[in-house]
């Protein structure tokens, strides 16, 4: 059997065989290729779009004021606030930022809007910003293994397992702050492994900057800098040493420098609220059970194009839930991963595996433990485990990479661990090539029929969809936006602000459209004005998660014959 001692556990510093160099060198390659083909294959979907309105200087307050008063809007009239206006400048992008989104901290659109200054504004341009800052996690990831276990290998494995991931993959390609939030996440501990090291001012002032640039990508660098914190406590015994002194010192010149920010936040508290709400809505025990499960194997493997997809013309069904044999095939991805958190505690050194558990248990707890005791969806999002899955990933690298090791003199466990990595590349580089053509993924769960509906819409010439819209936030960014990216130049909007408002329905279109009304305007428009609605596009609701799902039905008015 293999050696489990301690002793011969510890990964020694060896030159890396060319073999694995030549791997991961191929997939590094194939992991910029995913990252930048298909930029804008994908639906440009609500996040997207406020991104694009962060962009253009606008609040929805004033999209609405300026549109309520039009009997008709055109595709380009909604997609003039996605695009940079001469008229507002960096100080609106933060205001809007500010006002409407103060959870999202600023520095990702201060670049954002930078970029699209020099390159544009179209889906790929924005996009790629993303992709761009996506590389930089290679370098920091690298030099984070090494300064954890000072093992070429086990970095080798995590830039190889990093680069084809499709969970990575499918983010570096929104226009979202979360490929910035993991590099800034892999900077700052760096920078901290580095500064205990080093024990120099230089070393933490530098930690203290990279906290800061952490707190002002994402505003869940909060958890990352509390799990450092722990880490530091643990590592020194709870006792104030020079390295806690200087740990302390150098998150209090982090913490001050993201002050301003946190006083924006906290004078637009209610807005927060407002667009957080989600969070708060109560989602089934087996939902989200289901939903760690993904969480943990899409680092890895991603088959999953949603919990939606298109059945027919008119259909979406949801999928995945417990009777589906794809979701079992996560199974082996526990194991593996329960089994390398094992053998990191087993064999690492102390300041090693205590970093990693830190960064995957405080960022977990963070999330599930709420949602355990009180209600809601926010551990539902895999995208909010990003510190999480990295330490995962990093236990994983070096589970794989040392076993490869010390079964060098047992050639059967030498020759499984290598083909399990080879397994576990390949599931990556095969889920990124499933992933990159489809117009839509999980990452884009609330838009998955956006795609469906604009191709209804775009097959009739000259057609007005009428849309009831509200003064309430996201209504135009969640519903109208991504649909607009997708429909042809002649295709009309009539949008009803006021809440009993009827819409007068002009001459001179071919088809009349409504998009999700109410069952009090459809009867309306049968009633007053002599029109028979038919449903041409609607989702089946048969396997419903557990989560909430919007409803987008579209129907067709038809002019009954007098």
């Amino acid at each position: 059997m293999l050696d489990l001692s301690t002793k011969s556990r510890q990964p020694v510093s060896k030159p890396v065989s060319k073999q694995l160099q030549l791997l991961v060198i191929i997939l590094l390659i194939l992991g910029i290729f995913f990252r930048f083909v298909h930029l804008d294959r994908k639906v440009y979907w609500i996040d997207e779009n406020f991104t694009s309105l962060r962009i253009a200087g606008y609040t929805e307050p004033e999209v609405i004021q300026e549109l309520r008063d039009k009997r008709e809007v055109s595709t380009e009239d909604l997609l003039k606030y996605q695009r940079l206006n001469p008229e507002k400048g960096m100080v609106d992008t933060l205001r809007g930022l500010a006002i409407e989104e103060p959870q999202h901290t600023p520095l990702y659109f201060v670049l954002i809007r930078l970029w699209t200054q020099w390159f544009g504004n179209s889906v790929t341009a924005t996009r790629s910003l993303s992709a761009l800052i996506s590389l930089l996690a290679f370098p920091c990831i690298y030099w984070l293994c090494r300064e954890l276990f000072d093992s070429p290998a086990v970095a080798w494995v995590a830039v190889g397992l990093l680069a084809i991931s499709p969970f990575h993959v499918l983010y570096a390609q929104e226009a979202r702050p979360y490929s910035l939030w993991t590099v800034t996440t892999l900077l700052s501990s760096v920078a901290l492994l580095r500064a205990i090291r080093l024990q120099t001012k230089l070393s933490w002032g530098m930690y203290a900057i990279a906290m800061a640039l952490g707190l002002y990508s994402f505003l869940f660098s909060v958890l990352v800098s509390l799990s450092h914190g722990i880490y530091v406590l643990a590592l020194e015994g709870f006792r104030l040493t020079k390295t806690v002194t200087a740990y302390i010192l150098a998150s209090l010149v982090g913490a001050l420098a993201f002050l301003p920010w946190v006083l924006v936040a906290f004078s637009n508290r209610s807005s927060i609220k407002g667009m957080t709400s989600w969070a708060y809505t109560p989602a089934s025990l087996e939902a989200m059970v289901k939903s760690w499960m993904l969480s943990l194997s899409r680092i890895f493997f991603d088959w999953d194009r949603g919990w939606c997809f298109p059945v027919d013309s008119r259909h979406c069904r949801y999928l995945l839930n417990f009777r589906d044999p794809l979701l079992y095939l996560i199974v082996p991805i526990v194991i593996l991963v329960s089994y390398s958190i094992y053998f990191l505690c087993r064999g690492a050194p102390k300041r090693a595996w205590l970093f990693i558990l830190a960064l995957i248990g405080v960022t977990a707890l963070a999330l599930i433990l709420p949602d355990l005791v009180s209600g809601g969806q926010r551990s539902g999002m895999t995208r909010y485990f990003i510190p999480c899955l990295l330490g995962i990933e990093l236990a994983v690298a070096y589970c794989i990479a040392t076993q490869i090791k010390l079964s060098s003199g047992k050639r059967w466990q030498q020759k499984s661990w290598q083909i399990g990595l080879v397994v576990l590349f390949s599931v990556g580089v095969l889920s990124c090539a499933v992933s990159s053509p489809a117009e839509t993924w999980w990452t884009k769960i609330h838009n998955y029929d956006t795609y469906s509906i604009s191709r209804i819409i775009n097959k009739v010439d000259r057609p007005l969809v009428i849309f009831r819209a509200t003064a309430k936030a996201g209504t135009l960014g969640n519903y109208m936006m991504p649909l607009a990216h997708l429909l042809k130049p002649d295709v009309q909007f009539q949008l009803l602000f006021e809440p009993n408002e009827a819409p007068q329905i002009p001459a001179g279109f071919n088809e009349i459209f409504l998009f999700k009304p109410s069952e009090e305007l459809r009867q309306r428009l049968e009633a007053a004005q002599g029109f028979r609605s038919e449903l041409i596009y609607e989702h089946a609701t048969d396997l419903k998660p557990g989560f909430n799902m919007p409803d987008r039905p579209l129907w067709k008015l038809v002019r009954e014959r007098g």
